[in-house]
């Protein structure tokens, strides 16, 4: 019988421009966010000793530098501690949502664009965290669609992992919002909770899937989100 479990990192705390969607922004890790990947190396390392997990030695991350220096910081916790030489891969299926030409520009900047194009209507309100809206322009995808993509790229990679024995477990590095929606898709969390929660900078959620396809959640916690925090993910 074999047991397949995702391992889902967020990257760590990055230099974010402040007052914009993350989808595309091109910063590093802070030293904090640097920590926080060693860190999470070392947990999946524990995990995997004491679960006695075999893990993939490829761990697939988005291509923004803050989620693949997560994965390259992380990768050298599993070798030091499991002796795993770990091959980071990127993926463009693991993105954050993107906002498509309007990547990397704050709310208000989007907002004034918006208001000089006679094509398209103010924006509602909450439109950057509505799970179903999508911007007018060219490339950009709704949180729901992000999420779909995910979730896709998910079951394809588990997928794979069936051919193996015992308790086999592959790590994703990625972003919050992408994850929860993909978690949604997944019949992991619900709607209604998707607004409500976020996820902690690399800490570990694992989900496990059976036969049948079927997600739950084994291990982690997500965030809870306070009704005035502001999102950024």
């Amino acid at each position: 019988m074999t047991r397949c479990l995702a391992i889902l990192v967020r990257h760590g705390d990055y230099l974010q421009r402040p007052n914009a969607p993350s989808a595309l922004q091109p910063y590093p890790l802070t030293a904090k966010g640097k920590s926080q990947a060693h860190a999470a190396g070392l947990e999946i390392a524990a995990f995997c000793k004491e679960e006695n997990w075999h893990l993939s030695p490829v761990i697939s991350c988005s291509r923004q530098l803050r989620a693949w220096q997560t994965a390259v910081i992380l990768s050298e916790g599993l070798k030091s501690e499991l002796n795993l030489p770990a091959v980071v891969q990127e993926s463009e299926e693991l993105a954050e949502r993107s906002v498509g030409v309007l990547a990397n520009l704050t709310v208000e900047e989007i907002e004034a664009i918006i208001a000089a194009d006679p094509r398209h209507e103010t924006l509602p309100n909450g439109w950057k965290s509505s799970s179903d809206y999508r911007l007018p322009f060219q490339g950009a995808e709704s949180l729901q669609e992000a999420g779909q993509r995910v979730s896709d790229y998910l079951v394809s990679q588990m997928a794979a992992l069936k051919e193996n024995a015992g308790t086999v477990a592959k790590v994703f590095v990625g972003h919050g919002a992408s994850f929860r929606h993909a978690a949604h898709h997944l019949g992991v969390i619900d709607f209604d909770d998707i607004a409500r929660l976020s996820m902690h900078h690399a800490r570990p959620i694992v989900l496990e899937v059976n036969d049948k396809m079927s997600w739950h959640l084994l291990h982690g916690e997500w965030k809870n989100r306070y009704p005035d925090e502001p999102a950024t993910d």
